[in-house]
Formats: structure tokens, sequence, C-alpha cells
């Protein structure tokens, strides 16, 4: 490749050529789940295939836009909305283990799906790699601090250990919307554009 901006359209390329196979599983399989019923075992890896195939697209869907916004083609579908209301669906998106939230929100301009995406991203990250199963998530306007970021999560959620991909394309996504993303005394900060 010439250049980094030619390995970024290779990606983009090879995230929409992926998409098709990768929905062809997955139809297939939620098919098969409403066919007729079946027996446990075969009821459970069909789920898992829907399950996998679904957190697959997803992974994608993260790579594309890390590769647009590396090859300067991200355009951001902004709108307005509270920043209580962001972080709160962000929330629910998380499934590694609970995320409590809290505060006062205000109108934030960001590109909603995928701005809830990296903020469950950076919660993900906080507990698989931190010491709690558990964070508190405290919105004071266009702030977020999430809490407790262990000594040792610190540099995955900030990509400077490229352990969490989730992690590294949710900086790279915030900062593309003019946002920012630190750590302070074991609180990951994270600040929107208003």
């Amino acid at each position: 490749m010439a250049t980094d901006r030619s390995f970024a359209q290779l990606v983009s390329l090879a995230c929409h050529d992926l998409r098709t196979p990768l929905a062809t599983v997955h139809g297939f399989a939620r098919t098969i789940e409403r066919l007729e019923p079946l027996q446990a075992r075969t009821s459970r890896y069909v789920g898992l295939i829907v399950e996998g195939s679904a957190q697959i697209a997803e992974l994608l869907e993260r790579l594309a836009l890390v590769s647009r916004i590396e090859r300067g083609s991200y355009e951001p579908a902004r709108q307005t909305v509270d920043s209580l209301d962001l972080v709160q669906a962000a929330a629910a998106l998380v499934d590694a283990g609970d995320v409590s939230v809290d505060g006062k929100g205000a109108p934030v301009s960001i590109d909603p799906v995928p701005t809830e995406q990296s903020i469950a991203a950076l919660c993900t990250c906080a507990i698989r790699h931190g010491d709690s199963e558990s964070l508190e998530c405290a919105v004071r306007g266009a702030d977020v601090t999430i809490r407790p970021i262990s000594e040792d999560s610190a540099p995955i959620l900030l990509g400077d250990e490229l352990r969490d991909f989730g992690a590294v394309a949710a900086c790279i996504h915030i900062e593309a919307l003019g946002g920012s993303v630190r750590i302070e005394a074991q609180e990951l900060l994270v600040r929107f554009s208003g």
C-alpha cells in the first residue's frame, strides 16, 4: 500500500464485502430458529451462530467507521441530544456487567448511534479489563465520568495498549466528533463538544 489512506480504503472495502456473506449466515440461522421446534442442543448452537454473527456485524461496522475517520471521509449524522439520555442508552447496551448512570445532562451535538456504541465500548472495556463488575457513569453537562478505572485497564481504554478494539475505536470516534477521552485519578473522563 502506498499510503495509510489507501490502507484505510482497503479496510473499508473489505468490511463492505464481508457484510453480504455475514448477512447470509445470520439470516439463515434466524430462519432455522423459526422453522420448527429444535432440540435444545441444536437450538443452543443456532443461537450461538446468531449471536456471533451479530457481534461480527457490529465489529465490521466499527471497523468501517474507523476506516472512514482515518481516510477523512466520515461525515457524522449530527443531532443534538441530551448527554444523560445518551449515556443511559449506552449503558443499556453493556452486557459485561452493571452500569449505573446519574447526573444532569446537557445538549450535545453528536452522531447518536455510533456515539452510544462508543460509550458502551468504553464501559465494556473498563469492566472486562478492570477490577470491578460494575461502573458508575456521572454525567455533568457535556462531561461523562466513568469509574472506577483500574490501573491495568487505563492504557487499554486509551488505546496505548492495543488489547481492545472497541475502546480504540471509541476514542478515535469521540475525538473525530471534537470530543476527548482521558484518564484522571482512576476515572475515565469523556468530554463531548457542545
